[in-house]
């Protein structure tokens, strides 16, 4: 005997006290998907028999049975469950989790229980009990069904011994199938269009109504086929010939479920298109009846594709119903989600689902008309009105492209505007909501998943909140970049042959080494014209871009500076032939803005100047006199010496202070061409980079080119070439430089970049006599930041890739303040 149950459901055992409920639970289904009552009594009282405690027993294991389910896993309840309120219970709890439930009875013959019970000394209730719940069990078998389980299946003994429980997958379980394909909007009976737009999709559409793909393609229809539009007849003949040879899916629309309720003779309202409908079918046969009929009713809800990561339903379909059946799940499938009340043509009002989606899974819906498919929340509705004079659009997965085709006519006039949803996600987006982000969180990126702490997370938002430029400009944060290991040489704390050395055990051939710039970091978005800002950032004031520093924050405080710059930088691109190349209105730079007074002039004079004042007054005043005493010479030559670091360090931040009285004093050095329209440029060499980003600096004195060296890890020569080069720079007063892969990527366990600072630069950092404390300083701990460094790196690149996709701002922000919440990690800050 085989029985076939759902891959998802809820499994009530039901049977008398001794009929063998819980060993034949042991031989069909896992430990952990059993729920006993005797267990959670037990669990309770350490008394699997103890009835007193049987209410709290049970509301704790329906309390569990709901968390199981809502996590996708089968669940049996290993119960009597031969009470009419006990299996309510059940019912109510497959009800609330939207699964289906299976009544497996176990029907054992009244002696066969009472030798078993008599045999189990565990057993201290009167016999009268299984007499009891046999009467019972006879009763309760009349009343199964309409009590509401979907499944029943009555076990006589004979049975149990062949007996085998196959698992079936959902009819909406469609996830081994991973495309690719074509979802197509609603139809409404315009079969021409429809022709139209499959050829355009490179389908063969034969005389015969018959359609494929040459290249294995399937199609998908959002539902809504027939009503309204001249041809619903051949509409139908299309897609059912389509899904019936294996080269189409079709969900159920409301407008379908509307025909197929008039095919089966039930009374429903002919109108909204329906009239049209039946005139059309009125002059085929009866066949052809029967046949739509037996189509209409084997439409499910909903699919789930590729994985679980896409979901098609007529109306979208929010993410915890997602794969679920029940009444509920597929009312909202067929009409969304309504108030319940009824606009002035008597059409359900309906909320914006969508708006609030956080689902993983993309959702592929129709049903409201608008004006042109657009994304919102990872969602897109492919109704654009085609039968109102719109269009018909299909979009292509994976790919991600739409494909349209215009209405010949206007073939029935719309009560209502179609909606206006031009920048619909941009709207969607306007507010962030802090429950998104005021919590633990697990960041997917390329490499991993990166995991972030809730007070770190809540930290970095009351940080964004404050201080935070609008976020929808912040589409990428830079990483911290750690320094290289610390150097072993008597008078150094960094080298580049430790950076070197540490590329080479990872197996890298090359290396790219930067200059490290005396200026500010700084993300420069810049577009083209401010119309870029207004439809791909959704800013309503007139602008070219923005520039922010690292923490996201707006770099200028003067909005004149920051507005002539970009003005430069975007009309320097324009020159340079960039938006043709690279085919796009925008683009996201990282680099260097200089000097570091311009940014950091109260930094130099507060904590830098006042210092190096304050203590060479006071050194040389020491120095002096203790010049007249000959028996203090040891302490004389100590502060010697501390004048003489101070000095040094004095030098150091000097070389940093540098006047700027205009824009004509600024520099900005890119060293990073991050991302354009739809392309993040992380697959290109740091070469690239640097190539591309000097060719352009030869457009505006603005823009400054960022020197760097490439080093061949399998050359020595090479090598100390780099490190003379590093020399050279660090004793001219320039502060280092930043070592690279080539490869913009590496892999998770490699450091993306490492810095390695002159001897006198790192003066400023650690103090004016850090060089007498090296022996110490060289115990620093580097994991921590290398760690973080790391965790950045890819946080940001997802953030970009994020955005060129055009996923929501919530789950670009997701990254940028996950990025926020790793710097409120107690790192020492001069590493």
């Amino acid at each position: 005997m085989n029985i076939q149950i759902p891959e998802l459901c809820l499994v009530a055992l039901i049977g008398a006290s001794s009929s063998g409920k819980s060993t034949f639970a042991k031989q069909h289904f896992k430990p952990t998907e059993i729920l006993s009552s005797d267990y959670f009594r037990a669990l309770l009282t350490d008394d699997e028999n103890n009835l007193e405690i049987t209410r709290e027993a049970f509301e704790l294991l329906h309390h569990v049975a709901r968390k199981r389910l809502l996590a996708g896993k089968l669940t049996v309840i290993d119960a009597t469950s031969l009470q009419k309120d006990a299996r309510a219970q059940i019912l109510r709890t497959a009800k609330e989790t939207d699964v289906l439930t299976v009544a497996l009875v176990l029907d054992i013959p009244e002696e066969t229980l009472m030798e078993r019970h008599h045999a189990r000394p565990d057993r201290e209730f009167p016999v009268s009990v299984i007499r009891k719940h046999a009467y019972q069990l006879k009763n309760s078998l009349r009343s199964l069904e309409k009590e509401g389980f979907r499944q029943i299946h009555v076990l006589k003994p004979e049975d149990l011994q062949t007996l085998t429980l196959e698992r079936k997958p959902l009819y909406n379980n469609l996830k081994h199938l991973t495309g690719p394909f074509d979802f197509v909007g609603d139809v409404h009976g315009c079969f021409a269009e429809l022709r139209e737009l499959l050829i355009k999709l490179g389908y063969v559409v034969t005389e015969d109504l018959q359609a494929h793909h040459p290249e294995g393609r399937t199609a998908v229809f959002v539902g809504d086929l027939v009503d309204r539009g001249p041809d619903s007849v051949g509409v139908l003949r299309l897609v059912m010939n389509m899904v019936k040879a294996g080269t189409a899916l079709c969900v159920m629309g409301n407008h379908d479920e509307k025909l197929k309720k008039h095919l089966s003779g039930k009374r429903v309202q002919v109108r909204h298109g329906l009239e049209q409908t039946a005139e059309q079918l009125a002059a085929t046969s009866h066949e052809f009846h029967q046949e739509v009929s037996r189509f209409l009713e084997g439409l499910i809800s909903h699919y789930v594709l590729d994985q679980g990561n896409l979901v098609v339903a007529h109306a979208g379909l929010i993410e915890r119903y997602h794969g679920r059946t029940s009444a509920r799940v597929r009312e909202f499938c067929l009409y969304g989600e309504t108030t319940g009340e009824s606009d002035e043509e008597g059409l359900p009002i309906r909320l914006d689902w969508a708006k609030d989606y956080r689902g993983k899974a993309r959702v592929i819906y129709g049903h409201v008309p608008v004006q042109k498919a657009q994304w919102v929340n990872n969602t897109i509705d492919l109704d654009t009105g085609c039968v109102f004079g719109g269009k018909l659009t299909a979009l292509q997965y994976p790919e991600l492209t739409l494909a349209e085709v215009a209405a010949h006519k206007e073939y029935c006039e719309p009560g209502t505007k179609l909606k206006n949803l031009l920048n619909a996600q941009q709207a969607a987006d306007h507010t962030l909501r802090w429950q998104d982000f005021a919590r633990e969180k697990f960041i997917e990126t390329a490499v991993g998943t990166v995991r972030i702490h809730e007070a770190n997370n809540i930290a970095a938002l009351e940080t964004a909140s404050r201080f935070a430029l609008d976020p929808r400009w912040l589409i990428f944060l830079p990483p911290t970049v750690s320094p290289s290991h610390t150097s072993e040489r008597p008078d150094l704390l960094e080298h580049p042959e430790d950076a070197f050395r540490y590329y080479q055990k990872q197996g890298l051939s090359q290396v790219v080494c930067e200059e490290k710039h005396m200026g500010s970091r700084a993300i420069a978005v810049v577009c083209r014209n401010s119309d870029v800002a207004r439809t791909r950032f959704g800013m309503t004031t007139e602008s070219l871009g923005v520039v922010y520093s690292r923490t996201g924050r707006a770099f200028f405080n003067d909005e004149q500076i920051e507005k002539a710059l970009l003005e430069r930088l975007s009309a320097a691109l324009e020159r340079a032939g960039f938006w043709e190349e690279f085919q796009t209105n925008w683009v996201c730079l990282d680099g260097e803005l200089l000097p570091w007074s311009f940014k950091a002039l109260s930094l130099l004079k507060e904590q830098y100047a006042s210092t190096g004042s304050a203590a060479t007054h006071a050194l040389q005043t020491a120095v002096q006199l203790l010049q007249k005493h000959p028996d203090a010479t040891a302490v004389l030559q100590n502060a010697q010496e501390r004048l003489s670091n101070l000095t040094d360090y004095v030098q150091a931040y000097q070389n940093y202070c540098q006047k700027v009285d205009s824009l004509e004093d600024l520099k900005f050095a890119p060293f990073h061409l991050l991302a354009t329209e739809g392309q993040v440029h992380s697959d290109k060499t740091h070469l690239w980079h640097m190539e591309t980003l000097e060719r352009l600096s030869t457009f505006d004195p603005l823009l400054a080119a960022t020197p760097y060296q490439v080093v061949d890890l399998h050359s020595e020569e090479s090598i100390q070439q780099g490190i003379q080069w590093w020399e050279t720079l660090t004793r001219s007063g320039k502060e280092g430089m930043v070592v690279k892969p080539m490869q913009f990527v590496p892999d998770r366990r490699t450091q993306p970049a490492l810095k390695i600072r002159g001897r006198e630069y790192l003066r400023i950092i650690y103090g004016p006599e850090y060089t007498q404390h090296l022996d110490r300083l060289r115990g620093r701990a580097l994991g921590a930041k290398r760690e973080r460094a790391t965790r950045e790196f890819h946080l940001g690149l997802e953030a970009l890739n994020r955005f060129v996709t055009h996923q929501p701002l919530w789950k670009i922000h997701e990254c940028i303040l996950g990025v926020l919440a790793l710097e409120t990690e107690g790192i020492d800050p001069r590493l």
